[in-house]
């Protein structure tokens, strides 16, 4: 019997990192979880959870110590909708956070190190929601991200190859796309597209509205990816020797208005969907899955529709469950109807 791996998860009081947790330990792993603060729907699998800062070198060498492999998901996330966001906060937490914690894994003598990167680094000029050209991972250059935050992911990911080129660490970056599914974020302007259209659905149908009301005009588009696909594709990139970047993400592409149709059809109501001024974030990116295939002999295996189903029973469930807490009746049930 081989020695356990010992596997590092930062960022695993998230929505994607919790998960992570879970299936790592599963695999057969020692999972030491970090971050800022614990999961928010449950309490983690992982054999050691520390609250730590990774912006502090010493805590990054805290949390390496001992440690085989890093899944670095830890990052300051922006978002649409969330408020006017610190892009030189962001810009400088996320620099911190990822400068000491390679560092520390190099320092730590940890063998493979994954990092987490985002299909936003897809440059600004080519988004357009009526181009369907998939877009390939060498596409990201010339770089012109959508903002701070994702030019720090560029920076990180130009990290990992220095680190490679110069100290023989092992390193695999995964760009990722909205990824949504159950037992995460779905009110309060963290969660994904496709848990805020859960969310206004579910209170709609539970208040007997027909209308929901989107952001923009509905017709910006993005490509999705379910929980349990992210989780076992960041473990197939790990365990293979693709060194580039790699785009997790099934090549489809769909707008808004789309979404809100299909989370409709499951939740089995028809709503009307009431255009109103706001964020509307990006406007349309189509990701290449090529050589996703042609590495990892892999591709999600599950469908948009298949994946809304489990998300939106998750939380319609949490809606009726806060509504129920509310003393004057569903008719005024103060849930929010914008985009997120």
């Amino acid at each position: 019997m081989g020695t356990m791996v010992r596997v590092l998860v930062t960022g695993a009081g998230g929505f994607i990192g919790h998960h992570l947790v879970s299936f790592l330990r599963a695999q057969g792993n020692w999972v030491r979880g970090v971050d800022l603060k614990h999961p928010e729907f449950g309490a983690s699998e992982a054999n050691e959870f520390e609250l730590l800062d990774l912006r502090k070198g010493e805590d990054c060498t805290r949390a390496t110590a001992e440690i085989d492999e890093v899944y670095a998901l830890a990052a300051d996330m922006g978002g649409a909708g969330y408020g006017s966001p610190d892009h030189t906060q962001s810009l400088r937490n996320n620099r911190l956070l990822n400068l000491h914690s390679i560092e520390a894994a190099r320092q730590n003598r940890v063998t493979r190190y994954l990092y987490t990167s985002s299909t936003c680094t897809d440059p600004e000029t080519c988004q357009s929601p009526t181009k369907g050209v998939p877009r390939n991972e060498e596409d990201a250059y010339p770089a012109t991200p959508q903002d701070a935050c994702e030019l720090a992911n560029l920076s990180g990911e130009r990290l990992c190859t220095q680190y490679r080129q110069d100290y023989g660490l092992e390193t695999r970056i995964v760009r990722l796309p909205d990824v949504f599914g159950p037992v995460g974020p779905w009110l309060g302007g963290r969660e994904s597209t496709p848990s805020a259209l859960c969310r206004k659905i579910a209170a709609a149908q539970l208040e007997g509205l027909d209308e929901i009301e989107i952001l923009g005009d509905g017709k910006q588009k993005g490509s999705f990816c379910y929980i349990d696909d992210c989780v076992t594709g960041l473990h197939k990139v790990m365990r293979s020797d693709r060194s580039e970047p790699l785009n997790l993400s099934q090549d489809r592409v769909v707008s808004i208005n789309e979404l809100a149709d299909v989370v409709a059809k499951i939740a089995g109501i028809h709503v009307t969907k009431t255009h109103v001024p706001g964020s509307q974030g990006v406007r349309g990116r189509n990701l290449g899955d090529t050589r996703l295939k042609e590495v990892l002999r892999w591709e999600p295996q599950i469908s948009l529709e298949e994946g809304l189903r489990h998300t939106y029973r998750w939380v319609a469930e949490q809606v009726r469950e806060l509504a129920s807490e509310y003393s004057f009746g569903v008719a005024t049930f103060p849930l929010p109807h914008g985009n997120k």
